[in-house]
């Protein structure tokens, strides 16, 4: 094995730290002229990694147009070469006999692409081999990134300026010093010449970083974006590298999207690169004339801004929060003999939120198999009526107050009942549900068990949520602080479910004056009426999910911030756990 070094002679090659096989996230925006690629080519005795082998190893490293260090090697593949073979890359059996096999040759290869971009010409041919050498000799594919310059050419050139993408063919279109003849480190070198010809190529259609070269390159060709749409990268150029929101605007200045980043230049770029392959959101990027920015301190202030800009512009190519105030509630009725009601504004002790009418009837239905409330529409006065007595009588889930049989005394229980359910305090209706849900197991009616069961889960989620968030909106002032990860802290003031300040101490600084400081000049929030006491769902549910994961340490709280001894989420367990009773029947 031959390995050479870009070095003057007699100095020692100069050593890089070394770099994980995986390029990170933030690498991936890297600049081409700082990315190392590692370019390689393969001999072997066939076209599959499955049946044949190794024969010859060539790699030669460069970055910046220069040469890095060059590796070649023959590879002993443990039997005789086909003659077709011979014939075509002139390594012969006894040339291959007594060279090092490929699992003494592999550690020093994946050494010489450790942190670099691997690059192959036709590459899924040569990874499938190191890929299958690596699986066959116990050693870990690193999973670098991976640059195909046949593909890359097909998405760079013209058919008429490039008929074939052949290596040869393009060997003589840009002129390479070294003419491709199958052998490895030849073949390596003429794929260099073409690598920097095409990275030539790949500026005028917008590619300046190894992110959008890989997704220029990438398999999915039809989702590739038109050279147009990749020019708009400069509607990036502007924004931070911070977290925050971001508002893709029309020719009518028109918010047309909106998204959320921890990083703003970067997410926005990624629009005008393969990797975006909603169609939709395609769509929107090439009627885009503008994309302002609005930093936040952290990403939970970020989310929360995206929810209220998308509530303000309703961009017609977001989907989810178009409407974070419309939603379905289940509440009891004002009256002498009150009843559930699905509405859309939420009054003091309702429950919910639901996405849709259907799911908030079926939470009400689930809850009157469990409470003796009327399910009738008329209203009754409280001296009560003299209509008949409906079925629901008869079954003895009715106290027929509509018939007077029924004073509002008597009927007084069954409102506390389903009172005390939606508030936590009381689940035994759950219980009795549950208790249900088995007896019909035991009876063998697994079909009508499992209609329960799934019904029941459902209450329980969606009671859940409702109670969760009513113990979070009913707290006037929280004040949270997460850990950073880098020895800092992101603080969020909250007040009546929504988010009034928000800001970071970063690693180094005393939090309290900067808790101080934000709560001092934290928003004033007014509460309104009903559970959330104002407060969208979505935002009081996004703050409740910061509260409690991620280590976050409640700074402040007043009053406490304490949930229902009897809530349904005591029942939660129940709900995640609920298997199919027994055999459904063929």
């Amino acid at each position: 094995m031959v390995l050479l070094d870009s070095s003057p002679p007699g100095v020692l090659p100069r050593r890089r730290p070394a770099r994980p096989g995986q390029l990170s996230f933030d690498e991936l925006g890297t600049p081409l002229r700082e990315v190392t690629f590692v370019v390689l080519d393969l001999e072997t005795t066939g076209g599959s990694h499955r049946d044949d082998a190794i024969t010859e190893i060539g790699a030669v490293k460069v970055r910046g147009g220069e040469q890095l260090g060059e590796l070649a090697t023959l590879v002993d593949p443990g039997r005789g070469l086909p003659p077709q073979v011979v014939a075509l890359t002139g390594i012969t059996t006894a040339m291959v006999t007594g060279a090092p096999r490929i699992q003494a040759v592999l550690p020093t290869l994946l050494e010489f692409l450790s942190g670099a971009v691997l690059v192959a010409h036709n590459a899924a041919f040569d990874v499938g081999f190191l890929r299958a050498a690596c699986e066959q000799h116990g050693h870990t594919w690193p999973r670098p990134p991976v640059l195909c310059t046949a593909r890359l050419a097909r998405a760079v050139l013209s058919r008429d300026e490039a008929p074939s993408v052949r290596l040869g063919a393009l060997a003589r279109l840009f002129g390479a010093a070294t003419a491709p003849i199958h052998r490895a480190l030849a073949d390596a070198r003429a794929t260099v010449d073409v690598l920097h010809g095409l990275l030539e190529r790949v500026g005028n259609v917008g590619v300046q970083s190894l992110e959008e070269l890989l997704d220029l390159a990438r398999e999915s060709t039809p989702h590739r974006p038109t050279t147009e749409q990749r020019r708009k990268r400069v509607l990036a150029e502007s924004l931070p590298s911070a977290p925050g929101v971001y508002l893709f605007r029309g020719a009518r200045d028109e918010v047309l999207y909106v998204g959320t980043s921890g990083d703003l230049r970067r997410r926005v770029r990624s629009y005008f690169t393969s990797g975006e392959r909603r169609r939709r959101v395609r769509d929107m990027v090439a009627q885009a004339e503008r994309v302002d920015s609005v930093v936040c301190a952290h990403a939970l202030e970020a989310a929360v801004h995206e929810l209220r800009l998308i509530a303000g512009h309703q961009p017609r190519y977001n989907r989810r929060s178009r409407t974070p105030l419309r939603a379905w509630w289940v509440a009891l009725t004002a009256e002498a003999f009150p009843r559930f009601s699905v509405v859309t504004t939420p009054r003091d002790g309702a429950f919910g939120p639901f996405r849709s009418r259907q799911q908030a009837v079926a939470a009400m239905e689930t809850v009157l198999d469990a409470v003796p409330l009327r399910s009738c529409t008329q209203r009754i006065p409280a001296r009560g009526a003299a209509a008949s007595p409906c079925a629901l009588h008869e079954l003895g889930r009715c106290g027929a107050p509509c018939a007077g049989l029924q004073t509002v005394e008597e009927y007084a229980p069954a409102v506390a009942a389903a009172t005390a359910l939606v508030e936590g305090r009381d689940d035994g209706p759950l219980r009795r549900l549950a208790d249900e849900v088995a007896a019909l197991g035991e009876k063998q009616r697994y079909e009508a068990a499992v209609r329960r069961r799934d019904r029941l889960a459902g209450l329980i989620v969606a009671l859940t949520r409702s109670q969760r968030l009513a113990a979070l909106a009913a707290v006037d002032e929280l004040i949270g602080a997460r850990p950073d990860g880098t020895g800092g802290w992101e603080i969020a003031v909250i007040r009546c479910g929504r988010l009034a300040a928000a800001g970071v101490a970063r690693r180094g600084v005393p939090p309290m004056p900067v808790i101080d400081a934000l709560r001092a000049g934290a928003q004033t929030v007014i509460p309104g009426d009903g559970p959330l006491r104002g407060a969208p769902a979505e935002e009081v549910w996004l703050l409740h999910r910061w509260l409690s994961t991620g280590g976050t340490r409640l700074v402040h709280c007043e009053p406490a911030w304490a949930e229902p001894a009897r809530s349904a989420a005591a029942w939660t367990s129940w709900a995640e756990r609920a298997r199919p009773v027994g055999p459904l029947p063929d």
